[in-house]
């Protein structure tokens, strides 16, 4: 079943979505060579603690995991681009870092994602990145009232293949509002004009995730962690969209303190 949101409960997404952008913004600065993934994790658990937020992903246990994901976070580092699991590792220079993160205030969900390169960028990993975020804008522009769900679906997949990556079919976006995962999917990848008809008060996730080299996936022995078959580095962007009567609205948006979105270069770590 499919809810449609009043205005007012939008609003209230709203806010959860303004906590969930400025903690994706603050995680993106603070990731940097010499992080440990785990120092990123404590400090978003600290956060949402203090917002009296509850994370989404905490209980989470669908059927491909190993009991519940206990972590607020998914750090996807290099070929891993879904679900990676917190773990004790150091940022290293040149890392392509995905970060993925939804969580609750008062009874409604936001869920967001980004991906940035710690380091010296390869500017493929740069590229890839930049794709992810090109298809993200498209599907939002997509999101129109009175459209289609394959509208958003066909413009991630036009984007994709205007750089020559493949779409993988198996993980997409999702509806949300008073959970994390809600009806309708949102595929990566459709047929315009076609599918279930955008109507005001729908609320959905969007998250394009491409891989370098490959549309195909496999899981670490974690249960968790979804990487590129072939090893190829893999990007991931995500936002929570409402549709509105004078159009598509930008639940999650992240503050920018002046940088745009080709910002996604984290700088090495110096000593204090």
């Amino acid at each position: 079943m499919i809810e449609l949101k009043s205005v007012e409960e939008i609003g209230r997404m709203a806010v959860t979505g303004q906590f969930v952008g400025e903690l994706l913004a603050e995680l993106s600065g603070v990731a940097a060579v010499g992080v440990n993934l785990m120092d990123l994790e404590h400090h978003a658990r600290r956060r949402i603690k203090e917002r009296g937020a509850e994370s989404c992903y905490w209980d989470y246990a669908p059927s491909f995991g190993r009991g519940p994901f206990r972590n607020v976070l998914c750090l996807s580092v290099n070929d891993a681009v879904l679900h990676g699991l917190p773990h004790d590792y150091v940022l290293r220079d040149g890392d392509l870092l995905s970060i993925d993160m939804a969580v609750g205030i008062d009874g409604w969900a936001a869920d967001s994602a980004l991906s940035v390169v710690v380091g010296t960028p390869d500017p493929a990993d740069l590229r890839l990145i930049e794709a992810t975020e090109v298809a993200l804008e498209a599907a939002i522009t997509a999101a129109r009232p009175g459209g289609r769900l394959g509208d958003v679906s066909a413009a991630i997949g036009e984007v994709a293949r205007s750089y020559g990556y493949g779409v993988n079919a198996e993980f997409g976006g999702h509806g949300i509002g008073r959970t994390m995962h809600e009806a309708p999917h949102v595929a990566n990848n459709g047929r315009a004009h076609r599918g279930m008809k955008l109507d005001p008060g729908l609320t959905i996730a969007i998250e394009p995730w491409f891989c370098r080299s490959t549309d195909r996936i496999k899981f670490d022995a974690d249960g968790w962690t979804i990487r590129s078959a072939d090893g190829s580095r893999s990007a991931h962007s995500e936002h929570t969209v409402a549709i509105t009567a004078s159009g598509p609205r930008v639940l999650t948006s992240r503050p920018t303190h002046g940088a745009t979105s080709a910002d996604t270069t984290r700088k090495p770590a110096t000593a204090s």
